[in-house]
C-alpha cells in the first residue's frame, strides 16, 4: 500500500499521555510528520482543560491515565458542544484484547493504536483521519464517528445499514435511516 504524502503542518495537535517517555515518542514522530503545534496534557483532565484553550484538530489520547483515563475523556469530548465534539480521537494503548478495541470504538474514538507504536502505524492513522473523515452518528447510547467502516451489499438482518425505522429517538423524524447499530468489527478493521 503506498503511503500518501500529506502537508500535516497546519495540524494542532493535543497528546493526552502520562507517561513522560511515550509522550516524547509521539512528540517525536509528530514532529517528523511535519506538525509544529503539538501540545501535551499529563493526564485526561488537563487534556480536557487544553481541549477548549488550544482547538485541536486531532487527538492523541493513552487510553489508561489517572484522573480522567481515555474512554472518560472521550465520552466527554463527544458530549461537548460543537465544533470540539467532533475532532478525530487516536486511541493508543497497550491494552489490545478484542472487547477493550470495541469497548474504545463505542466511547466514540475514531482510530486504535497500538502499543508500541510505528511511524508508519501512527501516520496512517493520522491520515486516515484527514482523508476518510467518518461521518457522525447520533442514537441514544452513541454519539461519535460512524462505527461501521464498510458496507456489506449481502448482509440481510435486521441491523442492515440503511433499514428504515422509528426508534423514537427525539431527533429523529418519522422512516430516518438506523443508524444505531453496529457490525462488530475486528482489532483489523478497526485500525484499518
Amino acid at each position: 500500500m503506498a503511503i500518501p504524502h500529506l502537508d500535516l503542518s497546519s495540524l494542532r495537535v493535543l497528546v493526552a499521555e502520562d507517561n513522560p517517555h511515550m509522550r516524547s515518542i509521539l512528540r517525536m514522530l509528530l514532529t517528523g510528520y511535519g506538525i509544529r503545534r503539538i501540545f501535551e496534557a499529563e493526564d485526561g483532565a488537563s487534556a480536557l482543560e487544553m481541549i477548549g484553550s488550544r482547538d485541536p484538530d486531532l487527538l492523541l489520547v493513552d487510553w489508561m491515565m489517572p484522573i480522567l483515563d481515555g474512554a472518560d475523556l472521550t465520552r466527554i469530548v463527544r458530549r461537548s458542544p460543537e465544533p470540539n465534539c467532533y475532532v478525530p480521537i487516536i486511541a493508543v494503548t497497550a491494552h489490545t484484547q478484542r472487547q477493550r478495541v470495541i469497548a474504545a470504538r463505542d466511547c466514540g474514538v475514531t482510530e486504535v493504536m497500538c502499543k508500541p507504536v510505528s511511524a508508519r502505524g501512527l501516520y496512517l492513522r493520522i491520515a486516515n483521519c484527514v482523508l476518510n473523515q467518518r461521518d457522525f452518528v447520533r442514537t441514544k447510547g452513541y454519539f461519535g464517528p460512524d462505527r461501521r467502516r464498510f458496507q456489506s451489499p449481502t448482509f440481510l438482518g435486521a441491523e442492515r445499514r440503511g433499514v428504515r425505522r422509528d426508534d423514537g429517538y427525539t431527533l429523529d423524524g418519522p422512516g430516518e435511516v438506523d443508524q444505531s447499530h453496529s457490525e462488530t468489527n475486528t482489532r483489523d478493521s478497526m485500525i484499518s
